[in-house]
This record gives structure tokens, C-alpha cells and sequence, in this order.
């Protein structure tokens, strides 16, 4: 019998890809359910906002005979009553707070940035919880902390050093025991402007870069004692050494250049881990491989079948799809033997995308 996996959270596109070309069913309870979704999943339940997750599962569990669920970000430590391929909610849970992942970094003794004191500027503030980094915001002064503490309404948040450098990632696999291995080193791209600089919005893999072995050697000592099973992140901004940032005890949205780059399945490499089995070896990088999150410049309507430019896109809206300014539209990838020739893809593809968004 096929096993079967419920892939959860806010957005499971590309878990349920990996999975279904790893030869699962696949059923999704995600807050897009995208055009492509509908292609890897055999049933898939939309929801508005996170309150709304564990009544979409249960649903979908009153549906079909589910073997597994796989959790993706939002739903890491929510309790479901389902066997875990992946994380334990429990320890996932930790990496959840900023504040308790700064605390786990400075007992291995991995560099991170120094946590400050209110009222020490420039700072780094951030939630205590979430992610994606769209909250994350430079302040200098009482009255700019003030203005994000309106604007996210009092959430707890953690005060940081600013550390300078490039953004970055590890994708690690892990069995829980003790042991890790460092799969890919990511760079991770930003929005780079306005309120949401820090907001995640794609990722080239492999990042070369002198620090990178360094970065790698860090990530594998940090996933080994996380306690997490199966595949996790590893956030650094690389300047003059690596800094570790945050723990995602989970899979990445880096997923697609890791798999692309390194011509693997990771959902494959991912459930053999949660059994205990790393791989022996990490195959060498095929090419170099980009992805770019599109967000609404305007507010803007897609107009025509986004689907006819796959495998260059991915997060496919359903044609007609409106959207307000800020909002994520589509993925868009470039891939080549260097990183010059990858962007160049990118950039071609990203013209053509816009000839339908408007």
C-alpha cells in the first residue's frame, strides 16, 4: 500500500512535490492551494489564517486514511494526534522562540548575535515566534521601537545586535540522536526595502563562499543537538564569520534550488534520516540554482495560465487571481553552471511572468 502523508501549514507546495516525486500520497491543508498544489496532492483543504489549521486537519483526516504528517511553518509544534515524519512537536517547539534558540546557540558555544537591553541602539527587533523574517526591523531609537511595537500590536519580541553580512542558510538532515549532516549552504535573498527588508523572498544554492565549509561545520554541530529528526534549517548572516540566527525545525523554503542544485530528492533523503540514516555522502552540485518570490508591485490581477512557463515557476495562482500590493505572487527560478548564467535565466523568466500579471 502507498504510504500517505498530510503535509501542513501555511504553505506545503513544496513539501508535497518532493514527497509526491518521492512516490507518496500526498494530502495538503495549506492557506494557497496554488494551481500546482492541486497536481502533487490527491485532496487539499484551503484555510484563511493559522486559527483555522487544526479544524482544516481534522477534516481532512475524517476524509482519508493518513499514515504521517509533516509539518511545515505554522503548524511545527501544533498538536494533531498524527505520527510526526519529521520533528517532534516538542522539540520543535524550542526553535519557535527566538529567545530560547539564543540561549540553545550560546551553550554550544556557535557565535550569534548578542542579545541587547532595551533602550540599547541600534537593535535588531523581532518577534519571540513567527517566521519568515517580514517583522524583523532595524530600529534606532524609542520612537521608531514604539512605531513597530503599534504596528505588530505589542507582540514579545527579542532585541539583537545588528550584525552586518550576507544572508545565509545550512539544510541539514538529522536523526534526532546525535548526529547531523550538512547538506547544501544557501544564500538567502531578501526584499531588501521598505517595512519588510528582512522578509525572506528567495534563495540561491550552493552559496560559494570562503566561510561557507566554516558555516556548514557550525550548522552540522547545531542540528546534531537540536534533538530535530529529519530535515532542518539553519539561518547565518555571513560577515566576518558565520552568525547563526535562527533554527527552522523543519523543512526550508529552500527546498526547490537545494533539490534542483544538488539533483536530489530531499523528502527521500528526509525520511530516511527520521529512520535513523544519514547520507554517507553529499552529492556534488549539478549547477547552481535561484528562486525568487514575485510580490504585487500594485494591486494587480493575473491575467492568462501561469502554468504554461513550468518548470520555470512554481506557487502557480489559478488564472483571474487577484492580488493586493505586497502580496506574494509567484516563484520564479533561473538555474545554469554559474551563478551569472542562473540569474541571467531568472531575469528572462521574471519578463515573461509580467507580461501576465497586471
Amino acid at each position: 500500500m502507498t504510504p500517505s502523508v498530510l503535509v501542513m501549514g501555511f504553505s506545503t507546495r513544496h513539501v508535497a512535490k518532493s514527497a509526491h516525486e518521492a512516490g507518496y500520497a500526498v494530502y495538503a491543508v495549506d492557506h494557497f492551494c496554488d494551481q500546482d498544489l492541486s497536481w502533487y496532492t490527491r485532496d487539499r483543504i484551503r484555510f484563511e489564517d493559522l486559527d483555522d489549521l487544526p479544524a482544516a486537519i481534522e477534516e481532512m483526516c475524517s476524509r482519508h486514511r493518513v499514515d504521517w504528517a509533516v509539518p511545515t511553518s505554522g503548524a511545527e509544534a501544533l498538536p494533531h494526534g498524527l505520527p510526526v515524519l519529521g520533528t517532534p512537536p516538542d522539540a520543535a517547539a524550542r526553535f519557535l522562540d527566538k529567545g530560547k534558540t539564543q540561549e540553545f546557540f550560546e551553550s554550544l558555544g556557535v557565535p550569534a548575535p548578542k542579545v541587547l537591553q532595551a533602550g540599547q541602539y541600534p537593535a535588531m527587533i523581532k518577534p519571540r515566534s513567527g517566521s519568515g523574517g517580514w517583522r524583523n526591523r532595524v530600529v534606532s531609537s524609542p520612537a521608531e521601537e514604539a512605531a513597530w511595537r503599534d504596528e505588530f500590536g505589542g507582540v514579545e519580541s527579542i532585541f539583537q545586535e545588528v550584525v552586518g553580512g550576507i544572508p545565509a542558510s545550512v539544510s541539514c538532515l538529522a536523526d534526532g540522536k546525535g548526529n547531523a549532516r550538512a547538506i547544501a549552504a544557501n544564500r538567502q535573498i531578501l526584499r531588501g526595502e521598505g517595512g519588510s527588508a528582512y522578509g525572506f523572498c528567495g534563495s540561491q544554492t550552493p552559496f560559494d563562499h570562503p566561510l561557507a565549509p566554516r558555516m556548514m561545520a557550525y550548522a552540522e554541530k547545531i542540528a546534531a543537538s537540536s534533538g530535530c529528526r529529519g530535515s532542518l534549517g539553519i539561518d547565518f548572516v555571513v560577515g566576518k564569520e558565520p552568525c547563526a540566527i535562527e533554527v527552522n525545525p523543519r523543512f526550508q523554503a529552500t527546498l526547490d534550488t537545494v533539490e534542483r542544485a544538488l539533483a536530489m530528492n530531499l523528502f527521500s533523503a528526509h525520511a530516511r534520516a527520521c529512520q535513523g540514516v544519514l547520507p554517507e555522502r553529499v552529492p556534488d552540485p549539478a549547477c547552481v540554482s535561484v528562486r525568487q518570490i514575485l510580490f504585487a508591485e500594485k494591486d494587480c490581477t493575473v491575467h492568462g495560465d501561469l502554468s504554461n512557463l513550468f518548470p520555470a515557476v512554481s506557487d502557480i495562482p489559478w488564472p483571474g487571481t487577484s492580488f493586493e500590493e505586497g502580496r506574494a505572487v509567484v516563484s520564479v527560478y533561473g538555474w545554469g553552471p554559474t551563478r551569472e548564467s542562473a540569474m541571467e535565466l531568472l531575469d528572462t523568466h521574471i519578463r515573461r511572468v509580467r507580461q501576465y500579471v497586471r
